[in-house]
Formats: C-alpha cells, structure tokens, sequence
C-alpha cells in the first residue's frame, strides 16, 4: 500500500523532504508536490539580481525537472487546507492525505507598513530585486536607507549584505562618495546569535562608511518629509529606501486553524502540529530557528525520518536541534559564513568563519548541489 503525501510549497523544506521520501520509498510513494509557481530560486540570488551581477532567468530553476520516482508536481493555487480531514484544495483539484506537510513559508504584509509600495522598494522577491536592477544605474547621489518593517524576517545576515554589495556597486560605478548608505534594523547587533560575525559586519560596516542604527524597527514612510518613520518615533531622511516588509503566514494557514499568534507552531522536536499526521517545516513555523533555507532544509530532514519511521517502525531521529549555515555576502569578492545551532542548547550558539574566496567557492557548491539532488541539473 503506497503512503499517500501531500506536501504544500516547493521550497528548501518542501524539495529536501520530497526528495527524502522519495529516496525512501519509491514506487511506494504517491506524493504530490504543489506551489503555485512555476521556478525555485534561492534566496541569495535575489541579492545578485539587483546589483546586476544575474539575470532573473538565470536563477530560476524550472519544478518541471522534478523527476522523481513516486512524485508528481503540480503548479495550482490552494485555497483551503483542512488539517483535521487532511484535505487541501486547489484551483484545480481536491488532494486527500495520509501525511500532509505544510512547507508554504512566509508572505510579505506590504499594507503594515503605510508608504512602503508607494515610495519605497523590497528586495525580498525576485520582482522587487529585479526592479531594483532597473532603478539603480540612474541614482547616483543621495541618501539610501535599509530598514526592517518586523520581526521575524527571511535570512537575517540579508539586509547587511544588502548594504554591503551596494557600496560595492556603487564603488565601482564611481558614485560612492556622492552617496550615503545607512543601515537601520531591530537588532541592537547585525547578527545576534554570533557576536564575532556581528563585530565583523560592524567593521566592516565602519570600513566602508555605512552607517549601522540599531534597536530601530521601521513602521512608515511619510513621502511629504521623505523621511523614514521608526518604532521609537524617531525619523530618518532618506532619498532612495529600501525595506524588508513585515512577515506573515500565508492567508489559507491563517485561515485553516493551525496557527498560533501568527505562525504554525509545531513540536520542535519532531516538527508534528497538533493535528495527527499533519507537520510543518520552514518559514511558516515559529519555533525558534530564524526564516532561513537551510534551517527549513534541517527541519525537513528530522521531519521526513519522523514519518519514516511512523509509518515502517524504525528508530526514530535525534531531535531537530535548530542547525543551519548562513552565508554572508562581504562584498569585495569574498563570502563570510556563520554556523548556527538554537536548539541545543539553553541560548543559540554560532560559529564564524572570516570572510574568504574559498568560501565563494563552498557557496557555489551550496547551490550547485541542491540544484542537482532536487532538480537532477548538473
């Protein structure tokens, strides 16, 4: 009898857990994989499409490559899940499960930030980046403000990385020094888990004239003053702004009951909800891990072997323990990383690795790698 899975959201999570399972169980799989687009793209790559170093073409990976024995992808639009029947709909179809993965990550909440869409510009979706492209050959004098609507957000190190490779960018159009960039986040450090990484960016932050504000978290925009508007009342005059919007939950997991304040909050441990046979991994989870694909790609892993061994009585896996790698864009060439654990211990421990050309190389593989297990591309 083949286990039937549905698993919601081509992700980190989505792809490694499919991937397991199918690894597993093969022509005793019946999986049906859905997202409602049609590419996956790393995270990173966004960063490069907007200082123009990649097309957006060039980083889309196509889910028509997934071929996999006992999986089928589908691109269709949910529309409701019912965690209790195990039932998810679409556009296109009804899907009934033994095990249903709830893998969506997060969506952007532009409308908390009053302004945002009208006079300021996002770099978390590969559309935003590559508008971004567009724009930033014509400015060449002013004021750049990066700042964050909220926490929790997508890929913490991103937004120094953000200013980072602008100053590249600029540098190396000749307008650096017409321009200033400030970076303004709701952490009192870039990097809060690994002190040695934050002192890094700080420095490096410091070489480069980048102005780093801490402990401020950025609620409008206020086109009259051109300014931006902070938690603390305070305001920042800015003539290019670029933000991280608020996070949120897709609206068909707000609406399907699996939500706490927010956010799916499974066992940390097994990555199980609350509903039998119903588990959720990545970005739609708060359970204390930040919104990275690594992290969403770690939890997929323990949450894979946990329904392997419900379903053949084997040995359960060691508890999620909230690992995962981040690599950070230094500018200059070179590739920082931090290693991070937040679950195995009483507090998060990190692990930094100086900024280097041989970890430029070790992020390529990052990529290289997963393209080939998920997608088979070499």
């Amino acid at each position: 009898m083949k286990l039937r899975a549905v698993v919601l959201g081509a992700g980190f999570g989505g792809l490694e857990l499919t991937t397991i399972l199918s690894e597993a169980l093969g022509d005793r799989l019946d999986l049906t994989l859905i997202d409602k687009n049609d590419a996956f793209y790393f995270g990173f790559s966004k960063l490069d499409v907007m200082v123009g170093h990649e097309k957006p073409a060039n980083v889309r990976v196509p889910y028509h490559h997934i071929n996999k024995p006992g999986v089928k992808f589908r691109r269709e639009e949910i529309t409701s899940i019912d965690p209790a029947a195990k039932r998810v709909k679409t556009d296109k179809a009804v899907y009934d499960a033994d095990v249903l993965v709830i893998a969506l990550g997060s969506d952007y909440d532009f409308k908390a930030t009053p302004g945002l869409v009208e006079y300021g510009h996002e770099f978390y979706s590969l559309e935003g980046a590559e508008r971004l492209s567009k724009l930033l050959p014509n400015f060449s004098k002013g004021r750049i403000v990066i700042g964050v609507s909220g926490t929790p957000f997508k890929c913490p190190p991103a937004p120094s990385e953000a200013a980072l490779m602008l100053h590249d960018y600029l540098t190396k159009r000749g307008v650096r020094k017409n321009c200033e960039i400030t970076l303004a986040m709701p952490f009192g450090v870039p990097i809060p888990p690994s002190p040695e990484t934050s002192q890094a960016l700080l420095v490096a932050f410091a070489e480069r004239n980048i102005t780093f504000v801490p402990k401020k978290t950025v609620v409008a925009l206020d086109p009259g003053k051109s300014v931006v508007q902070f938690d603390d009342n305070s305001t920042l005059p800015y003539d290019l702004y670029l933000g991280i919007p608020k996070h949120c939950v897709p609206a068909v997991v707000a609406s399907s009951g699996l939500t706490e304040e927010g956010w799916v909050v499974p066992n940390p441990k097994n990555l199980k909800t609350k509903f039998p046979g119903v588990y959720a991994v990545g970005d739609v989870t708060r359970i204390g891990p930040p919104k990275a694909g690594l992290f969403a790609e770690g939890a997929a892993k323990v949450a894979a072997a946990t329904i392997l061994a419900d379903l053949q009585g084997g040995e359960y896996p060691a508890a999620y323990d909230g690992a995962g790698t981040c690599y950070i864009e230094f500018g200059g060439g070179k590739v920082g990383r931090v290693d991070v654990k937040f679950l195995a211990g009483p507090t998060p421990t990190g692990r930094y690795f100086a900024p280097s050309t041989d970890l430029v190389v070790e992020k390529k593989y990052f990529g290289s790698s997963r393209r080939a297990r998920w997608f088979g591309l070499r």
